[in-house]
């Protein structure tokens, strides 16, 4: 790290579907660059594809910034969601982690996941229907793109839908880093955490064909069941990962083709680039938040220059996926591009998203839907009005207006 200009973090953004120029100049003026967080800490960022993915694959260092030092992203007093004390969740993520994917993994297989994709579709065509009764516009982050992910990880976990409204705020004030004050953090997790609680016993005294009763039952003969605690945090962790980033996705990605109507277009015509369309998407994201955290507990090098113990390191998935020496014309949306589906939106390593499969069913079905139902779809405002969240880890747009 040269340690003389220090970036604030995460950049500016004066247009939603731009990529900050930070990412790029970061790449090529250095391996790691300093950072300024929300906290006022210093830590390092990692843009370079080669650069991140093997740090994310070092099952060295996790996502966990609860050690003395670690870098604080928020601006509340517990330093944000990735240093929030969490004792079964820093077990899940250290010593503990390759039990616990163990554990949960079979839950989780292509064949489980791509089981939903009839299910999927009817409640995409519900909500569809619903936005389509009440005529454009419409905001299809309120209207669609937010309760679709929430109804899918409702049924896959086995909760009730109804509870959308209090899973999105306890989600969104979880994530913050200058949204919301510890006071607001403290209720909410307390919600989030007594609800999860209540779900897990009610699995337990009776289970159904639902993927908590799944976990609840699941045993092994070496470590034994998961713990309470350890079901709460998954609980907690699949409901805020498997709506929000989801729906944020279903925004940027719609957005993106709508952006440039020759891509829509492209991909009514020939819907076989539904799979292509969505990876580029996933790989183009242009407002990726902060990134994904690792606490270097020990002298590395990334890309050739020394990380020293004790330095936090944040690697910014969305800024290493336009790295043209892994995509060339990585700025391009192409649904034909070969190796798509080596990009790192879902991470990568041993702490990969588990929920991959999943998240890819869901934006699929919602594409092919889309461009079969909709093909007139448009953006109702000028792309460069389009705003983005801020406050939070985890960015997306505020709103999209689309109409038809």
């Amino acid at each position: 790290m040269t340690g003389e200009n220090v970036l604030d973090y995460p950049f500016d953004q004066p247009k939603a579907l731009e990529a900050p120029r930070e990412w790029a100049e970061a790449r090529a003026t250095c391996p790691v660059t300093h950072v300024r967080m929300p906290s006022g800490d210093v830590a390092g960022l990692v843009t370079g594809y080669d650069e991140a993915r093997a740090l994310l694959s070092d099952p060295r260092f996790n996502r966990r910034l609860d050690h003395e030092g670690a870098a604080r992203t928020s601006t509340t007093e517990d330093g944000g969601m990735f240093n929030r004390e969490n004792k079964a969740l820093s077990q899940m993520m250290s010593e503990g982690h390759r039990r616990y994917r163990r554990l949960i993994s079979p839950a989780f297989t292509v064949k489980k996941m791509e089981a939903w994709r009839p299910r999927i579709q009817q409640m995409t065509d519900e909500l569809l229907d619903a936005m389509l009764a009440k005529g454009a516009p419409a905001e299809l982050r309120a209207e669609f793109a937010l309760p679709l992910p929430v109804r899918v990880i409702c049924a896959l976990l086995g909760a009730s839908a109804e509870d959308q409204g209090r899973f999105a705020h306890w989600s969104d004030v979880l994530m913050t880093t200058t949204k919301y004050t510890q006071a607001e953090v403290d209720e909410a997790r307390r919600e989030f955490e007594a609800y999860a609680s209540d779900l897990v016993e009610e699995k337990r005294a009776n289970p159904r064909e639902d993927l908590l009763s799944e976990l609840t039952q699941i045993s092994d003969s070496e470590d034994g069941r998961l713990s309470h605690a350890e079901l709460i945090s998954t609980v907690v962790g699949i409901l805020v990962a498997g709506h929000e980033t989801t729906s944020n996705q279903i925004v940027k990605m719609t957005a993106l083709l709508l952006e440039d109507r020759q891509l829509y277009e492209a991909v009514i015509a020939d819907p076989s680039l539904v799979p292509g369309a969505v990876e580029e998407a996933l790989r183009l994201d242009p407002v990726g938040g902060l990134g994904i955290p690792r606490f270097i507990s020990e002298d590395i090098e990334v890309g050739g220059e020394p990380v020293p113990a004790g330095t936090t390191l944040f690697v910014n998935l969305s800024a290493a996926d336009r790295d043209e020496r892994k995509f060339p014309d990585a700025d391009r949306f192409d649904p034909c591009r070969p190796n798509a589906q080596q990009h790192l939106a879902f991470s990568a390593g041993p702490r990969f998203c588990i929920g991959q499969t999943l998240a890819r069913v869901e934006l699929q079905v919602v594409l092919d839907t889309f461009v079969r139902r909709l093909p007139e779809l448009r953006l109702r405002d000028d792309p460069d009005a389009l705003r983005i969240r801020t406050g939070v880890v985890a960015t997306g747009l505020e709103e999209l207006w689309v109409t038809w």
